[in-house]
């Protein structure tokens, strides 16, 4: 008979439990019970006894270890990386990149036998085991690099921004809000996506960090400085009771867009004392709150336009901002638990800092930053007024200041700009314009008798620690009576000519000349200086070149050759004049002429 499951179970059980030399009795037992022979009961246990009593595999002795050298694998690394698409996906195989490399001679994959020297190649597989035990296999290096969590102390302290083009519709102004269909709209077919290109539905969406909450608007046309500060003015103001999130953050993250570091919104930004921090180019996750906004908008909202079309953008955003008041009161948030305006509602009296009006707002972005001049009293000239800028951090006399308005400093209030050199943010300093006395003298100068030197400005520490260097001293009372004493700088260490004494002469080839022809004198004309010694003209025969003398003596020497031309140079090392050219010949005359090979 065939046996149970069960009765299997507790057969594998008695021989398991049965000591040693018991086991045929068992299966003896089970024989009689099943009715079969005791081969066959051994045939039904021995499979799951196996499973059961199987010792563990032993570990090779060479695991963890690979042939490949780390040279070798890190540049197989790299040459699968190049041939890897912008999406990850790879386009040559690890068997093709090895024989590519091999056959370049880049890499060798080999391995010796120790015992019979036999030389075998690697094989593909053990390269990519290879390169995983050393974190160089593509899927490894593609890693993204992980994430760390940003946190905001109190809502309206971060604002994210982020605009995004709504690819299922378009606005038609006759006709209301179109979906797009992919048949009509892709790719392939640019020029129905260039004849509604100003129609297109693009939305804005402003989220705080802290709470979650946002606000959406849906403009046409494009991405641009206009739409962006209008869309974010409207997210600032109070909009009613229903709507409690508004006013002005103390920073904002944009993407890198021309719109978003436009002259439009960073003049908004400064007037308003909003620092904008620039995201880095290909980093989306650094605005995740504002790009799951998006989502959730586009998942939740977006698709109910396909059932009550709109016929205007003031209807769309109409029933956008009716979904966007329930969703922000009503949905829970998974991260603090509670919906997103009854969080923003923790907010106190001096986080919120309420804008001014949309008209103002608007003409604030039309007012650009502008520079304004350091005056030796640390002073600037802006609006019409003389404001103090001794509290900027690093301003010194002769800077240009970057100032703009203050939106919350009354009609004259303005702003300077500070840029920390370590990480590159912007600071805006509050400036008050300055008030004088009856005598005309600024509210904040020192009464005569009171005066205390100023500190030190970043250019007189600097110029006094280069002065002592300068003057090898170790105070600044020792460089300045060396520098009363006319001491030499740097203590005399310092030889301004070696550079020249050290640099090498730099050979010339000397250029071919023209005697010049002279007349001299007869002696009669020469005895008119005689009793003038001093004035006497003294007149030297024109020197010639060997050059010079080896072509006068080629005309009248036949057979002239090297031999004679050495003994010139030989005899005559610093050449000769006209006159010695015939004595010169006959002394060259009793040379052989060599003769010529070949000839």
């Amino acid at each position: 008979m065939q046996p149970s499951a069960t009765q299997l179970a507790e057969a594998v059980k008695a021989f398991l439990q049965a000591g040693h030399g018991g086991k045929g009795a068992v299966a003896a037992h089970y024989a009689e019970q099943w009715q079969c022979s005791v081969q066959t009961v051994y045939r039904h246990v021995s499979p799951q006894l196996r499973r059961l009593v199987r010792a563990p595999r032993r570990r090779r002795s060479d695991a963890g270890k690979t042939a490949w050298a780390l040279q070798e694998l890190e540049t197989l690394a790299g040459t699968m990386g190049d041939i890897q698409r912008q999406n990850a996906k790879q386009l040559g195989s690890f068997e093709a990149a090895i024989e590519m490399m091999r056959d370049n001679g880049e890499i060798q994959g080999e391995s010796i036998d120790p015992e019979t020297g036999e030389v075998r190649r690697l094989s593909t597989s053990s390269a990519a085991r290879a390169l995983r035990r050393h974190r160089l296999h593509p899927a490894q290096l593609n890693a993204p690099a992980p994430k760390v969590q940003l946190a905001s102390e109190h809502p309206n302290q971060v604002w994210q921004i982020d605009p995004s083009l709504c690819v299922l519709y378009y606005l038609r102004r006759d006709a209301g809000v179109h979906v797009m269909p992919v048949a009509e709209f892709n790719k392939n077919k640019p020029k129905n996506l260039k004849r509604i290109e100003n129609d297109r539905v693009w939305r804005y969406v402003f989220t705080d960090h802290a709470s979650g909450a946002f606000y959406v608007e849906y403009v046409l046309g494009a991405e641009s400085g206009a739409n962006l500060c209008r869309t974010f003015i409207h997210a600032i103001q109070r909009r009613g009771l229903a709507d409690p999130f508004c006013g002005v953050p103390k920073v904002v993250m944009v993407d890198p867009g021309s719109a978003n570091t436009g002259a439009l919104f960073q003049s908004l930004c400064a007037a308003l004392g909003i620092d904008v921090w620039v995201n880095q180019p290909g980093q989306p996750w650094a605005k995740g709150q504002v790009e799951k906004t998006n989502d959730i908008i586009e998942r939740l909202f977006e698709f109910r336009v396909r059932f009550q079309r709109p016929d205007s953008l003031a209807e769309l955003n109409a029933a956008a901002w009716h979904w966007m008041r329930h969703y922000n009161a009503s949905a829970k948030h998974t991260r603090h638990g509670s919906s997103r305006y009854q969080a923003w509602m923790t907010i106190t009296a001096e986080q919120l800092r309420l804008p001014p009006s949309v008209e103002e707002c608007l003409r604030l972005a039309s007012h650009a930053p502008e520079q304004r001049l350091v005056s030796p009293l640390l002073r600037i000239r802006f609006l019409g007024h003389e404001y103090d800028v001794s509290g900027v951090p690093g301003v010194i006399v002769g800077d240009k200041l970057t100032v703009t308005r203050n939106a919350f400093g009354g009609e004259y209030g303005a702003r300077a700009l500070y840029t920390n050199a370590a990480d590159g943010r912007d600071t805006w300093f509050t400036l008050e314009p300055l008030t004088y006395d009856a005598y005309g003298f600024a509210t904040t100068a020192v009464p005569i008798g009171s005066y205390a030197p100023p500190a030190d400005t970043p250019a007189d520490t600097n110029r006094k620690r280069v002065e002592r260097l300068v003057m090898d001293a170790a105070t600044d009372a020792e460089a300045a009576a060396n520098r009363k004493t006319k001491a030499t700088p740097f203590g005399g260490r310092i030889d301004p000519y070696k550079s020249l004494t050290e640099a090498p002469e730099i050979p010339f080839v000397p250029r071919r000349g023209t005697p010049l022809e002279v007349e001299i004198p007869d002696v009669q004309v020469a005895a008119q200086f005689a009793d003038r010694p001093y004035q006497r003209p003294v007149y030297i025969a024109s020197v010639l070149g060997h050059v010079e003398l080896a072509q006068r003596l080629r005309r009248s020497f036949p057979g002239w050759s090297a031999t004679h031309y050495a003994a010139l140079v030989e005899g005559w090392p610093n050449g000769a004049t006209e006159e010695e050219i015939e004595a010169i010949a006959r002394q060259l005359s009793p040379l052989a002429t060599p003769r010529r090979i070949g000839g």
